[in-house]
């Protein structure tokens, strides 16, 4: 594979940015295919604020010089480590200066296939054309793993969406929306939409669940012991899932993939608290027994302890999250599939310490491997193991490349 690059990246969100831009930095020949931060600006609603603290919200690069802090300050924009939500449209700037800065030659286009060629891989694009490479990453978001459950998904679109849909919610205006799920996407949905003047009711299997605040930076010594901060939140378990990926891995299967599901599971946001309670509407405790399309809307029987009830509205929006399959995944074909091995009881490919699937040179990182590397993947804190742990087998494997042709060069 003479005329193939070493490595193939496909995805340009945080994962991806951050891994391109260590492979640059250490001289590894890449291309990299991808919309620059799709997933934050075609399927997050406006007004959105990231969950994350400001300083677990930095992409990766190998000097360490293009933080989310170092972003703020050369534009301006408010910022502190912690305590202070970082809003979307900031980080999707920052998104797009890390990439001019670190990234530039991204070609902006996506890619439909990769199969096996010879020792390598064949990636075909969306514009036809075909790239060879030694090795491929994917470093993708969650955009292709939508769930929204029965009976919901057999209602049109035009009466219901999952909440990754939407970036104006504005366009619902005077329209009665009901927001199903208890988790931050639709609790902030929700405020979002009522906000934006919608007349909006949420209705959950549970009760809503809040995050507390933010912990005192400068708490005592003993209460700092007892419950650390870290890039995912207070507490030991956090702090674990946060920065021992590696050590995550090596947990019994069950214990990997039960973590990985309800460790930070359904809450919301403590800044987002005052903004949901007492503003509208929230029926808790209830679950969809049917849907239905009527007079140009949909109409939901609901369940619960207290009995049945029904409820009419013009849409509903489907904060449900996301449920990893890679058959869903549409560059991956038959036989790439049937060299994939998954997580059982999930639709997660597995991967090694490395990341490397078991398919050998396919890399995958990013949310869809949290049920082997944690809850850390699902959040942009992850990227630092993610692309440092990738960069440093791909970088090796590539020096070695070079060595072995220029032994045979020299021959």
């Amino acid at each position: 594979m003479s005329d193939a690059v070493e490595v193939a990246i496909v995805g340009a969100g945080p994962y991806g940015l951050s891994l391109g831009a260590h492979l640059r930095k250490a001289g590894v020949r890449v291309r990299q295919f991808g919309l620059p931060m799709q997933l934050w600006r075609d399927f997050m609603p406006e007004g959105m604020y990231l969950k994350s603290q400001g300083f677990a919200s930095n992409l990766s690069d190998p000097d360490h010089t293009h933080t989310l802090e170092a972003f703020c300050k050369a534009t301006g924009r408010p910022y502190r480590d912690y305590g202070l939500p970082v809003a979307l449209d900031t980080f999707v700037a920052y998104g797009e200066w890390f990439r001019e800065a670190l990234v530039p030659d991204i070609d902006e286009v996506l890619v439909t296939d990769i199969a096996r060629a010879g020792d390598g891989f064949e990636v075909t694009l969306a514009n036809s054309e075909q790239v060879r490479a030694r090795k491929v990453v994917v470093a993708i978001g969650v955009e292709a793993f939508a769930y929204t459950p029965e009976p919901l998904s057999a209602l049109p679109s035009s009466v219901c969406t999952h909440a990754s849909a939407h970036t104006d919610l504005g366009v619902f205006k005077d329209q009665d929306v009901i927001v199903v799920g208890a988790g931050q996407s639709a609790l902030e949905s929700a405020a979002l939409l009522h906000e934006k003047g919608a007349n909006v009711q949420l209705v959950a299997r549970r009760d809503v669940r809040w995050n507390g605040a933010p912990l005192a930076l400068d708490r005592p010594a003993m209460q700092r012991l007892k419950e650390p901060e870290s890039g995912l939140g207070s507490g030991w378990a956090t702090w674990f899932y946060s920065n021992h990926p590696a050590a995550f891995r090596r947990l019994p299967r069950s214990t990997r993939v039960y973590r990985s599901r309800t460790a930070l599971g359904p809450a919301g946001a403590s800044w987002l608290r005052e903004r949901v309670e007492g503003q509208f509407p929230t029926l808790t405790g209830l679950s969809i027994k049917w849907a239905r399309m009527q007079d140009g809307g949909v109409r939901l029987g609901l369940t619960g302890a207290g009995g049945t009830r029904e409820l009419a509205a013009d849409h509903v929006i489907a904060g449900t999250g996301y449920r990893w399959d890679m058959t869903r995944l549409p560059f991956f074909g038959e036989q790439m599939l049937a060299g994939l091995r998954n997580v059982p009881g999930t639709g997660s490919s597995a991967v090694g310490r490395d990341y490397q699937t078991t398919i050998p040179g396919l890399y995958i990182m990013g949310p869809v491997v949290a049920p082997t590397m944690g809850p850390v993947m699902r959040f942009v804190f992850g990227s630092e193991h993610a692309a440092t742990t990738v960069a440093r087998q791909l970088i090796g494997a590539s020096a070695g490349s070079r060595s072995r042709a220029a032994v045979a060069a020299g021959r």
